[in-house]
């Protein structure tokens, strides 16, 4: 339907990440406007004000811009370990499925995993994993959790018990980081501030590019020591870049004004669930929570069978499994969009949508 309008939506409906989001005007016009100098030598204005900036809306010392949410993820994780250590996350972690074995490569770790449906665990199944102190079991050093969790349907964490692992992780001397990629739509859900979850992490890793909008870039957050050694793993992982002004005011006019707008997509998501409950291709339609929908497919539907059949009618979806698709709704999703999808799944395998 490219180029035709529908119902009074025109063009491809594109729901396989909001990643795809492009910059509003206002945006555009904010970065072309920004003041820019060489990142690597330290006096471009709005890198520096991107990352004064970040580190203050969380409460802690500093920041560093980085071009990826993985990159700023293998850096943390080079900085809090040494080679042959051992890290505690998910099953379901970006920082494990998604980085291209980096932790293993990058920083020579190794991971012991939690297996939750949702990619959420307790502090009592972190302290299951910590190793005695024997010359012969890795050193448990990192526990690494991800609000919310990508592969768990955008899952959200409850917040007491991200304090309940933070203070077994004191107690047991051990490092805490946040892969908070869409950090922003957990808070938008539960209600805590950014500075709630600054008091309780050594790092925390937010990406700009993803429901706030930015189109490139990601910044890393922690304490001053922290941040000087992370500036040397970022040169080590070609992470500096010259005058990044430019993405870095995109970075900073998403954190400004794009954060309060989520719980847009969190309801428009909720609609599609709601619209793929009533779809008998559909098995599963997982908990809608925040921005991300995940849903089975029948037995007698693959999921590239029925995202060949969305793309099709117009619609672009992920397939994360032999019978999953994944859809995530963002800023560039309206609600007229959201309505016309919700009215093509349930009859999506009807001959009269077949072409």
């Amino acid at each position: 339907m490219t180029g035709k309008t529908l119902h009074g939506v025109k063009g491809i409906i594109d729901l396989r990440s909001d990643t795809v989001t492009r910059p509003g005007r206002e945006m555009l016009s904010f970065m072309m406007n920004a003041p820019v100098g060489d990142m690597v030598l330290g006096d471009d204005p709005s890198v520096n004000e991107l990352e004064d900036y970040a580190a203050r809306l969380f409460g802690m010392d500093g920041a560093i811009f980085c071009p990826s949410g993985t990159m700023t993820n293998q850096i943390a994780v080079r900085v809090h370990t040494s080679p042959g250590d051992e890290i505690v996350c998910s099953s379901l972690a970006h920082v494990y499925l998604f980085e291209g074995g980096g932790m293993a490569c990058n920083s020579g770790v190794q991971v012991s995993l939690i297996n939750t449906p949702d990619g959420t665990f307790t502090s009592e199944q972190v302290e299951a994993c910590i190793n005695p102190d024997d010359v012969h079991r890795a050193r448990t050093r990192l526990v690494s959790v991800e609000n919310t969790v990508n592969r768990g349907a955008g899952a959200c964490w409850k917040f007491d018990e991200i304090k309940r692992i933070g203070e077994l992780c004191r107690a047991k001397e051990l490092k805490y980081h946040l892969d908070g990629a869409r950090l922003f739509n957990a808070i938008t859900v539960t209600g805590e501030k950014p500075e709630d979850y600054g008091r309780l992490f050594d790092s925390i890793s937010i990406c700009l590019s993803k429901g706030l909008g930015a189109p490139v870039g990601s910044v890393l957050i922690g304490s001053g020591e922290f941040i000087r050694l992370a500036k040397r793993v970022r040169k080590v992982f070609g992470g500096y870049m010259r005058q990044a002004g430019y993405i870095a005011a995109a970075g900073l006019y998403a954190l400004k004004n794009n954060t309060r707008r989520l719980s847009e997509d969190h309801l428009h998501a909720k609609k599609l669930g709601d619209a793929l409950e009533k779809s008998g291709w559909v098995s599963k339609v997982y908990p809608v929570v925040t921005n991300i929908v995940i849903f089975r497919t029948t037995d007698t539907v693959t999921a590239s069978e029925a995202s060949a059949r969305l793309r099709q009618a117009g619609i672009l979806a992920n397939p994360v499994g032999n019978h999953e698709i994944r859809m995530v709704t963002h800023l560039d999703v309206t609600p007229a969009m959201v309505d016309h999808v919700s009215n093509i799944l349930p009859t999506l395998f009807d001959s009269k949508c077949s072409g």
